[in-house]
C-alpha cells in the first residue's frame, strides 16, 4: 500500500459522468486544487459503501472551500456507479476500476480477514495526496462512520483526533462577590436639654 511521502500513480479511470479522470491532474494539476481525497470501497450500494459516500457526499462542499476534491474507486462499472448515485443522491465524482489497476498501484487490493475467514479483495481505504501529488495521510482499514469527518480534518490542517473528540465547554468564569456596603451610621443621641435653673426663693418680711 502506498505510504505517505509517495507520489500519487499517474492513471486515468473513467467516472460515473462518463469521464475520463487522470488522478495527477487532480491533484494540484489543471483544477489548480490544493489537495485530493482518493478514497477506496468494495461494492456500490452496499451498506458500508453506501454511509460512507453519502458522508462525503454531504461534505463535499466543506472540501471544496478547503481546496480539496474528493474522489471515490471501487470495481463497479459507471453504469452501477450512476444507478448507486442517483439512488443516494451522492454528488462526488465515482471512478471505475473493473481491472483492479488503481487497486493494485494504491495496494488497495489483498487479503482481509472477515468473521474469521480469509479472503482477497478491496481494502477500504483512503489517500490525502497535496497539491505536489505527494501523499500526506493515508488511512488503512478505514470504519466508516465518522470517517469522512476525520479526513476533512486533516484536509484542514488539523489533528483528526481531536477534530473528532467534542470539544469541552467553557468554564464560566465566576463572577465577583458583591462588595459589602458600609453600615449605615447610627444617627446620634438627641443632647439632653438643660433643666431649668431654680429661682431663689421671695425673701419673708420682718
Amino acid at each position: 500500500m502506498l505510504a505517505e511521502g509517495d507520489r500519487i500513480p499517474d492513471l486515468t479511470l473513467e467516472s460515473d459522468a462518463g469521464k475520463k479522470v487522470r488522478l495527477t491532474e487532480l491533484a494540484g494539476g489543471k483544477q489548480g486544487r490544493r489537495q485530493l481525497v482518493v478514497y477506496f470501497y468494495p461494492k456500490d450500494d452496499t451498506p458500508g459503501c453506501t454511509r460512507e459516500g453519502i458522508a462525503f457526499s454531504q461534505l463535499a462542499g466543506d472540501f471544496a472551500k478547503a481546496g480539496a476534491t474528493v474522489v471515490g474507486i471501487s470495481r463497479d462499472s459507471t453504469t452501477t456507479h450512476g444507478r448507486f448515485r442517483d439512488k443516494y443522491d451522492l454528488t462526488i465524482p465515482l471512478l471505475a476500476d473493473p481491472d483492479k489497476v488503481a487497486h493494485l498501484a494504491f495496494g488497495a487490493w489483498g487479503e482481509k480477514v472477515l468473521y474469521g475467514k480469509r479472503s482477497e479483495g478491496a481494502i477500504r481505504c483512503t489517500f490525502l495526496f497535496g497539491s505536489d501529488g505527494v501523499a500526506r495521510r493515508v488511512w488503512k482499514s478505514v470504519k466508516v462512520d465518522g470517517h469522512a469527518e476525520q479526513v476533512l480534518a486533516a484536509v484542514r490542517g488539523a489533528d483528526p483526533a481531536e477534530a473528532a473528540a467534542p470539544k469541552k465547554a467553557a468554564t464560566p468564569k465566576k463572577t465577583a462577590a458583591p462588595k459589602k456596603t458600609a453600615a449605615p451610621k447610627k444617627a446620634a443621641a438627641p443632647k439632653k436639654a438643660a433643666a431649668p435653673k431654680k429661682t431663689a426663693a421671695p425673701k419673708k418680711r420682718g
